[in-house]
């Protein structure tokens, strides 16, 4: 039965290739042995060496990385570009276990509703303020060019306490009036040095 489907399948080859393409005798030559008979493929298996080569298929296939993964990453690297080398090593852990938690979550329950056309045209922008301006990094419409949500950081100065860095957000929705709270970190009760340094 089975040299009747390989007969078969050399005649439809030709007939469909209009014969530029001819049957190769070597192909019957490994398809049969000695008496004509199909070889059998099992003692040729066992003697074999495979080897596998692993391809990262991430470039062919969505990793189902999405635009607020996206945000999520460059707020926490916009971040720590604001804190600089001085403020950043020390409130890192506590930023890391309070704070950028609740700005994705923000991020999150803002942006989470939005379809993938309207969340294509958003971008985060990648200059944080220096000196003692509060910008971190603002999530705007490619677009009209209009900020959807602001995210600052603030010193104060608390009495008898020292200083803290206020972290909160604006919304375009209450025209940047609300201050939405993330969280404060302490500093200490000296003066905290300027932001980029």
């Amino acid at each position: 039965m089975k040299n009747w489907w390989q007969k078969s399948l050399m005649i439809a080859v030709a007939v469909l290739t209009l014969g530029v393409i001819s049957p190769n005798h070597t192909l019957w030559e490994t398809l049969l042995d000695e008496k004509g008979s199909p070889k059998s493929h099992a003692t040729e298996s066992q003697n074999k060496d495979y080897t596998y080569e692993w391809v990262d298929l991430s470039e062919y296939y969505d990793t189902g990385k999405t635009v607020l993964d996206t945000f999520y990453q460059t707020s926490e690297e916009q971040a720590y570009v604001k804190f600089g080398s001085r403020i950043g090593p020390v409130i890192q852990d506590q930023f890391q276990a309070v704070i950028l938690p609740n700005i994705q979550q923000a991020i999150d329950m803002h942006l989470g509703n939005l379809g993938a056309e309207q969340l294509n045209r958003l971008a985060i922008s990648e200059r944080p303020a220096g000196d003692y301006a509060e910008k971190i990094f603002h999530i705007y419409n490619r677009d009209t060019k209009k900020d959807e949500i602001r995210f600052h950081v603030r010193t104060e100065k608390k009495p008898q306490e020292g200083y803290f860095f206020n972290f909160h957000y604006h919304l375009a929705e209450d025209n940047y009036q609300k201050h939405y709270a993330l969280g404060d970190i302490y500093w200490s009760k000296d003066t905290p040095p300027k932001w980029l340094s």
